[in-house]
């Protein structure tokens, strides 16, 4: 299939569509019984090194829910692993770097990304491509800010407060700790979209942490430097940002994900001319179905005031989502958008 006809990327450039297309952050995973089936007992790094299991994970919600988007199964910290950084996906914590980045030495010691190193990953995309058809296929990536946090934090934080200590004290080594994950994370975008990705997400899940200024003077020209001329539409998403969303949307992205705190429309009128994705809150699916289906026609609404609209959460589905409430939120979408 002419991968210009699918839904999704005729959405991300402002064109019309029969109906907006529908997509939802971890949506692979998650709260999928079919999911926790075929992991059991194998961990997520190792499930993200396998194409036949990230195969089989990224299409169950496709197969499922009827969604418009397969979003590769991965992590934002495969491409850290690859590139020899020593961490792992600790359950119930998240990412744990077994010795943090706080020192220009320590930024020297990151090696490249060379895109063998995840070969597994452009495998896993082909077989993907193959069997999606006329669904597109996203691929992404974390953002050089959200994957620094975790190198300098060691691992998940709730006030970043390591990270902005550095990002003040020793903007030396800052900036070029966010020019080495730049250049990971650019290779790592590559080679999903050599391998025959539709389009890419940037995730800068923790940019939502910083100020307008500190997120233009810190953030934004490593995050240029990964989308720059990437080929296929980006998306960029991060939480929290709704202060940030012009500035974001001068990194480069096609289209601007924005979290629940921001209603659509609003956030169509400080992006001027760029499609929107978003934004119902994940918690509303745990509400009945009428309060569900009456926030996503307030997100429908809002989101027809932007050139594009791609329907999705204001972050990740939560794991204790009913699935047929997902089922029939796409349904709607359909229907309705």
């Amino acid at each position: 299939m002419d991968p210009m006809t699918k839904l999704l990327l005729r959405a991300a450039r402002g064109e019309a569509v029969p109906h907006v297309p529908v997509w939802f952050m971890r949506q692979a995973g998650r709260s999928l019984p079919e999911y926790h089936e075929v992991r059991a007992g194998i961990g997520m790094l190792d499930a993200c090194r396998r194409p036949d299991l990230v195969c089989e994970i990224t299409l169950q919600p496709v197969r499922r829910h009827k969604v418009d988007a397969a979003v590769l199964y991965s992590d934002i910290v495969v491409p850290l692993k690859a590139a020899g950084i020593d961490l792992d996906i600790v359950a119930g914590t998240g990412p744990v770097v077994a010795e943090p980045v706080r020192t220009m030495a320590d930024v020297e010691a990151i090696g490249g990304l060379e895109p063998e190193a995840v070969g597994f990953v452009a495998e896993s995309v082909r077989l993907l491509v193959a069997e999606l058809g006329d669904t597109a296929l996203i691929g992404f990536a974390g953002a050089p800010f959200t994957l620094a946090s975790y190198l300098v934090e060691g691992g998940p934080s709730r006030h970043h407060a390591k990270t902005k200590a550095l990002m003040y004290g020793a903007p030396d080594v800052w900036h070029a700790l966010c020019s080495r994950l730049a250049q990971i994370t650019r290779t790592f975008l590559q080679v999903q979209i050599e391998a025959g990705a539709d389009a890419i997400q940037l995730f800068d899940s923790w940019a939502g942490a910083l100020s307008e200024a500190d997120y233009r003077r810190y953030v934004l020209p490593h995050s240029q430097a990964v989308l720059a001329g990437l080929g296929v539409p980006r998306i960029h998403f991060g939480v929290g940002t709704g202060e940030l969303l012009p500035a974001m949307a001068e990194a480069g992205a096609d289209v601007v994900g924005v979290d629940w705190r921001t209603p659509l429309d609003v956030a169509a009128s400080r992006v001027p001319g760029k499609a929107l994705q978003g934004n119902l809150d994940p918690c509303t699916l745990l509400a009945p179905w009428e309060v569900v289906a009456t926030e996503a026609r307030r997100v429908l609404a809002e989101g027809a005031k932007a050139p594009g609209h791609i329907f999705n959460l204001g972050h990740g589905v939560l794991p204790e989502t009913d699935p047929d409430a997902l089922t029939r939120l796409v349904d709607l979408v359909h229907t309705e958008g």
